[in-house]
């Protein structure tokens, strides 16, 4: 497609799923059983997702227990927490609607995954014909897991800070070798990190710069044709059917987003007021040479936390709209986040997790439709 597109990572999990994620942390089934249900629903999520005609897919993140703790925990709830690590850490975000998620604690070192990304692409990827992408957590975000003051007894904080740099390295070259074409980098404390939430403590103490710096700690580990095929993805948070930090201005991070030596950028744009501003505000910053690659904007022209189904021309328009600002060579389309990055997720304003999933779908083929047709009227 001569205009790029491809999903962020998740999609709602099936009501069997999260029924099954429930069992599995009461005790009630066994992993066997458990690692079905997930594997059910990657088969699901890509034969649906390849029926779109999307040109890259994925297996929607099912068998995660969300877009940040998968390296640590089997579930939401804590099953199978990995080692030096407390369930009690600080929140990630709370919502706009009042829920909050939490990350758990550091209690010691040395910090490793329990999980890669990997391990999850090795199941999936025989039930593709076509090319798939993986997300992956930023080193930024798992940077939370240290507590804010003080240091861990017997274990610095740079010593963590290195060895958590060497597993996020470890996650994007294990991903691509397990057949990943692309892989996006989840950087959603990003916008997040320029808030002050007084109920959130991590929010007020000026963390982006510390964030862009580490997240180049392990970009810069890779080649510049390495880099092409790494994204990093941004948003104000999606979780049922919430966001954490739409009222943050983009003005306060993509000067420095761009920053970061990535290939190119998934940016949640179908949700806001001012799509023209930020479209121009990412043509000013959005770099041609970022150590020896080209960016790419990828703008969201798909909002997962409306059920509204976007049309296709509607699509079109959007990416006609940011034509005008971003060269037509480093311009993409994508969704604004995940549909549903955590596996706990009931989807409320759509009615349940079943009928999220067939809108996930449909406004999937809508931004691959509108695409085309954007491409076609610039002439790609």
């Amino acid at each position: 497609m001569p205009i790029p597109t491809e999903p962020v990572g998740s999609l709602p999990r099936p009501t069997a799923l999260q029924q099954a994620f429930a069992a599995y942390d009461a005790g009630k089934i066994e992993r066997v059983e458990f690692e079905q249900a997930q594997d059910d629903a990657c088969a699901d999520s890509i034969r649906r997702m390849e029926a779109t005609g999307a040109p890259i897919v994925s297996d929607g993140e099912q068998r995660a227990s969300s877009f940040a703790t998968y390296p640590l925990t089997d579930t939401l709830a804590g099953t199978g927490l990995a080692p030096n690590l407390a369930a009690d850490g600080q929140y990630f975000a709370i919502f706009t609607d009042g829920h909050h998620r939490q990350l758990p604690r550091l209690t010691g070192g040395p910090f490793r995954y329990q999980t890669f990304a990997a391990d999850y692409l090795k199941k999936s990827i025989r039930y593709a014909t076509k090319p798939m992408k993986q997300a992956v957590i930023a080193p930024s975000m798992l940077a939370l897991l240290y507590p804010l003051d003080g240091e861990v007894p017997g274990y610095s904080r740079e010593q963590f800070l290195a060895d958590l740099c060497d597993e996020c390295e470890k996650d994007i070259r294990q991903a691509f070798a397990a057949g990943a074409k692309r892989v996006s980098i989840d950087f959603t404390e990003g916008r997040l990190a320029c808030r002050n939430d007084p109920n959130n403590a991590w929010t007020g103490r000026g963390m982006l710069g510390h964030f862009i710096q580490l997240n180049n700690r392990v970009l810069d580990r890779f080649s510049a044709a390495e880099r092409r095929n790494i994204g990093i993805h941004t948003c104000p948070g999606g979780d049922c059917d919430a966001t954490h930090s739409a009222d943050v201005d983009y003005a306060e991070l993509l000067p420095s987003m761009f920053k970061m030596n990535a290939g190119y950028f998934l940016i949640q744009l179908a949700s806001e007021p001012d799509k023209e501003r930020v479209y121009a505000m990412i043509g000013r910053y959005l770099r041609k040479d970022a150590n020896g690659v080209p960016q790419v904007a990828f703008i969201g022209v798909i909002n997962p936390q409306n059920p509204r189904v976007e049309t296709p021309e509607e699509v079109q328009a959007d990416l006609l709209l940011a034509a005008r600002h971003i060269p037509k060579e480093q311009l993409g389309s994508t969704d604004d986040c995940g549909f549903s990055p955590f596996s706990i997720d009931v989807k409320p304003k759509h009615g349940s997790p079943d009928l999220a999933r067939d809108i996930a779908f449909e406004k999937i083929a809508a931004r691959v439709q509108g695409t085309e047709r954007a491409a076609a009227e610039l002439g790609l």
